[in-house]
C-alpha cells in the first residue's frame, strides 16, 4: 500500500478550509466573508443537484415568465434565482443583491444587513439546459463602507473594486473557480463527500493560446477590427498555425476552457447590438477579474474591462478576454484605427 499517496488523498483541502486559511492571514478579519462564501457554496451545491436531475423532476422547459432581459425564463432559472437570493439574504452578510433575473436591485432589510454586495447570474447559458451542455453560476462581490446609507451608486462601481469573483460550472463535473484577489483556484465537487475539493491550485492562463471562441454567426455585423482579428486567427500571415475555433454559447464553459487552455473569448459589439450582449456587472466584471488574476487580460474595445463604470445595473458591454498576448493583439488593432 502506498501510504504517502493515501495520506495525500486523505489530506483534502476543502473550499471551507482554504478560505479559513486565507482568513487567518488577515488578523483583522471577522469571518464575515467566510460565512458569505459558505452560503454561496451551498447555493451552488443545491443548483448542481437540481441541474443533474432536472429532466427527472420536469424542470426543463419554460416557466412562462420573461425576465428583465426579454429572455424567456426556464424553470431552472427561476429556481436558481430564488435559491441564491434566499441563501445570500439568510447569510446576514449582504446588503444589496443584483441578479440577472430581477429588474431591480434587492436591498436587504436593515436587521439582516452585512457589508457585502453580491452581483450574480444564477444560471448562465440557460438556453443550453435542454441539451445537457455545461451551464453555470457567475458571481462578483463588493464591500461597502456604510451599510446603513445605501444607494445604487454603491453597486455602480468599476470591476476593479470587487473583493472577490467566481463561477460554478455544472457539467461533466461540478467545478467552482474562485479568486479573492490573490490568484485563482479551482475546486471540484466530490459527490460522495458533498464537498468542494481543491483540484486546480493557482490557475495560470497561458500567455498565448491556439483557440479563439466567438459566435461567427454574427460575422456580417462585426466591426472591421473584430473581422480582421478573426481573419488572422483563421489565415495567419506570419507563418504560424491557424487557431482552432471552439464556441459553446455558454459563457461559463467558454471562459473556463479559455482559462485552462489559453486563447481568447470574444463577444464584440456589432451592428445589431452595439454594446454586445453580455452584462457588465455580473458577467463581464467577474470573468475579467478572474482572467486578470490568472495572468490574462480583458478589454472592451475601448478600455480595460475592469475600469468601466456602469450607469445601469443591467448595462451591457463588448468583451475580449483571455491570454495576455492574444488580447494584446486585438488591442493593437483597435488602437490603430
Amino acid at each position: 500500500m502506498d501510504h504517502a499517496a493515501e495520506a495525500h488523498r486523505t489530506d483534502l483541502m476543502t473550499i471551507t478550509r482554504f478560505v479559513l486559511n486565507e482568513q487567518s492571514k488577515h488578523p483583522e478579519a471577522r469571518g464575515d466573508f467566510t460565512i458569505l462564501l459558505n452560503h454561496i457554496v451551498l447555493g451552488c451545491k443545491f443548483v448542481c443537484s437540481t441541474v443533474s436531475k432536472a429532466g427527472l423532476a420536469k424542470l426543463f422547459g419554460l416557466a412562462g415568465e420573461t425576465n428583465v432581459q426579454g429572455e424567456e425564463q426556464k424553470k431552472l432559472d427561476v429556481l436558481s434565482n430564488e435559491v441564491f437570493v434566499k441563501a445570500l439574504i439568510s447569510s446576514g452578510r449582504t446588503c444589496i443583491l443584483v441578479s440577472e433575473e430581477d429588474e431591480e436591485a434587492t436591498f436587504v432589510e436593515p436587521s439582516k444587513r452585512g457589508r457585502y454586495i453580491v452581483v450574480f447570474d444564477p444560471l448562465d447559458g440557460s438556453s443550453n439546459i435542454d441539451c445537457g451542455v455545461s451551464i453555470g453560476t457567475i458571481f462578483g462581490i463588493y464591500m461597502v463602507k456604510d451599510k446603513e446609507n445605501l444607494t445604487l451608486d454603491d453597486v455602480l462601481r468599476p470591476g476593479s473594486n470587487m473583493v472577490a469573483a467566481g463561477y460554478c460550472m455544472y457539467g461533466s463535473s461540478c467545478m467552482l473557480v474562485l479568486s479573492t484577489g490573490n490568484g485563482v483556484n479551482g475546486f471540484t465537487l466530490d459527490p460522495s463527500l458533498g464537498e468542494f475539493i481543491l483540484t486546480h491550485p493557482n490557475i495560470k492562463i497561458p500567455n498565448k493560446g491556439n483557440i479563439y471562441s466567438v459566435n461567427e454567426g454574427n460575422a456580417k455585423n462585426w466591426d472591421e477590427q473584430t473581422a480582421e482579428y478573426v481573419g488572422k486567427c483563421k489565415f495567419p500571415t506570419d507563418g504560424s498555425s491557424a487557431k482552432s475555433l471552439r464556441y459553446i454559447g455558454s459563457m461559463v464553459a467558454d471562459v473556463h476552457r479559455t482559462l485552462l487552455y489559453g486563447g481568447i473569448f470574444l463577444y464584440p459589439g456589432d451592428k445589431k447590438s452595439p454594446n454586445g450582449k453580455l452584462r457588465v456587472l455580473y458577467e463581464v466584471f467577474p470573468m475579467s477579474y478572474l482572467v486578470e488574476q490568472a495572468g490574462g487580460q480583458s478589454f472592451t474595445g475601448k478600455k480595460r474591462a475592469l475600469d468601466v463604470v456602469p450607469e445601469k445595473i443591467h448595462e451591457r458591454s463588448p468583451i475580449f478576454l483571455g491570454s495576455y498576448d492574444d488580447v494584446e493583439e486585438i488591442k493593437r488593432l483597435y488602437k490603430a484605427t
